[in-house]
């Protein structure tokens, strides 16, 4: 089943523009179509080559923009879209912005945070959080 999400995206000059993803959770950088990201002002930082399911590589600029869903926004790199390229969201912006896909649901979700401590100890050697 195909999961799709409503994302606002802005640029550098402040536009914003709410863009349909599919929810891509074997992308790992999110693509958007070329007619919204040049509406938003993006311009490429670098180039990079991708690999398609079947195997093919392409080349395509790769930007930074913000992503917003509800009420959430974050920074993330995105392909910039050529021709026919449609809305992708990839893991890198899930995780930037803290969500998962939960497949059963179709449904976007908090992600559950977790931090790994570090700690050192008096022997100048590092530890985990309970002491080891």
């Amino acid at each position: 089943m195909l999961v799709h999400a409503d994302l606002d995206i802005t640029g550098p000059r402040g536009d914003r523009l709410t863009v349909r993803f599919l929810v891509d959770s074997g992308a790992f950088y999110s693509v958007l179509p070329e007619p919204a990201w040049r509406a938003i002002g993006l311009v490429a930082t670098r180039d990079l080559e991708f690999v398609l399911a079947d195997g093919t590589s392409i080349p395509r600029q790769v930007s930074d923009c913000r992503f917003i869903y509800q009420g959430i926004e974050a920074p993330s790199p995105v392909i910039l879209g050529v021709g026919d390229d449609v809305g992708l969201l990839g893991t890198v912006t899930l995780d930037t912005l803290g969500l998962i896909l939960n497949p059963l649901r179709r449904t976007l979700s908090p992600m559950r945070m977790r931090l790994a401590s570090c700690a050192v100890g008096s022997e100048g050697r590092a530890r985990d959080a309970v002491g080891s």
